[in-house]
């Protein structure tokens, strides 16, 4: 146990080149490995990532300085236009140690939620690659508060990424909880000083988020290492949708009969739809999420089945309502005061109340948008989101059996709408 205690803190040297260079054909991308000169146990210290995903796996992050990427028609990004890449000393603010390719990572999907959530003050908490609580609001604190709020189980140790400058109210909230990493384009109003004082907490800033927008376009090239050292090589995936316009009315054609949603989305409920549907681009897949007033409800990620995800979004909205009611109430988790009852230190009855306001308000599933990133086989997906309340639904569409979501959701009292996307959204 300490030899791994000791493995966390210790910055591995790694045997990865300097420089590497790779050719398409006559084209050639040339990156530079990045390293950091930081203090690391009382010493300044120039080493690149702590270590990969875990201790013992040596790791480095590069940067294209050269040349430019043009396959079939598609330009790729090219130098000058790095993010997280291109995260050096300067950026750190507060560096607490050096960064690990998961803290890396994390900054990376965060920003790649943010991308399409310009247009208002939004915040992105990331755990473990995955977003945890997603929010929009009208200033950074507000936003900052509704995505830890959505999840503040899962929000602990993660990055949260925002994507307007972050003021002194937002600071004084972020500093109360504990969290790994904090990026935003800028630091204002005594924030810095604020957020200083978590002295392991890495301040980063990226003044390229207010230029986000430019991104959602932009391709890169995707590469997939197999553990036979082959390599699949990808564009990266580029969303089509980013309008209500880009969403269309649910229908299909069965065996001769057409079938056809019965309302489509209020413009409520169109923002929703396409609120979750940018947060679904950075979750991974099997998903399906719920969405509401412009923040993640439940976020079920990677499963084999769709039903099975579209139950377990459901059953974490339950918990994280149950708990954020609980600590609203009683300064604690949902699980301290349940260990506290089973020692008999409280009242049964208190975690009964909270179970109960939790059922009633269908854990604040009730008018909210249901978010799948691939089609429904059959209607026992969308058939557990209507069970608890959602209004409106955003899938591809494209199932032999989508007349059965279809009906699902003309039957519903009342009914529900449901629109395409048209395109699928995997993410592994």
């Amino acid at each position: 146990m300490e030899d791994l205690k000791k493995a966390y803190k210790t910055v591995m040297d790694d045997h990865f080149p300097d420089a590497m260079t790779i050719r398409f054909g006559d084209q050639e991308l040339v990156y530079k490995k990045r390293a950091w000169r930081l203090e690391d146990g009382g010493a300044l210290v120039e080493k690149g990532l702590r270590y990969g995903e875990n201790p013992g796996q040596e790791a480095a992050m590069y940067e294209l300085v050269n040349g430019n990427l043009a396959l079939g028609g598609c330009t790729f990004i090219g130098p000058g236009n790095a993010l997280t890449s291109a995260i050096d000393e300067r950026m750190m603010l507060q560096p607490g140690k050096h960064p690990g390719k998961i803290n890396l990572t994390d900054i990376d999907n965060s920003l790649n939620v943010l991308k399409y959530l310009t247009g208002r003050p939004a915040a992105v908490i990331v755990k473990h690659n995955n977003p945890c609580g997603v929010a929009c609001g009208d200033g950074s604190a507000q936003a900052f508060s509704r995505a830890f709020r959505a999840d503040r189980i899962a929000a602990f140790g993660g990055c949260v990424a925002l994507n307007r400058p972050c003021d002194r109210e937002t600071a004084e909230l972020i500093a109360k909880e504990y969290m790994e990493v904090v990026v935003a384009p800028d630091y204002v109003g005594g924030a810095f000083e604020i957020l200083q004082k978590r002295k392991n907490l890495r301040i980063i800033q990226i003044g390229r988020i207010d230029r986000l927008q430019e991104y959602q376009s932009a391709r890169f090239v995707d590469f997939k290492s197999l553990m036979d050292g082959g390599l699949i090589v990808q564009q990266s995936p580029l969303n089509i949708v980013n309008g209500k316009d880009d969403l269309k009315p649910a229908a299909a054609d069965y065996k001769g009969q057409s079938y056809r949603i019965d309302r489509l989305p209020t413009e409520k409920e169109y923002k929703d739809l396409l609120f979750g549907w940018f947060v679904e681009q950075g979750v991974t897949s099997n998903s399906v999420l719920y969405v509401k007033d412009g923040v993640t409800v439940g976020i079920g990620t990677g499963e084999q089945d769709r039903v099975g995800v579209a139950e377990i979004a459901i059953y974490k909205a339950y918990t994280k309502y149950a708990d954020l009611l609980c600590f609203d109430k009683y300064a604690m988790s949902y699980k301290q005061l349940e260990l506290l009852v089973e020692k008999g230190e409280r009242k049964k009855s208190e975690l009964i109340d909270l179970d109960e306001a939790t059922k009633a308000a269908k854990a604040g599933l009730i008018g909210s948008a249901m978010v799948s990133d691939a089609f429904f086989p059959f209607r026992d997906g969308v058939d557990v989101g209507i069970k608890q309340g959602v209004t409106s639904i955003v899938q591809p569409g494209g199932s032999e059996r989508d007349f059965e979501s279809i009906m699902a959701c003309n039957e519903a009292d009342p009914k529900i709408a449901m629109v395409y996307t048209g395109q699928r959204a995997f993410k592994h």
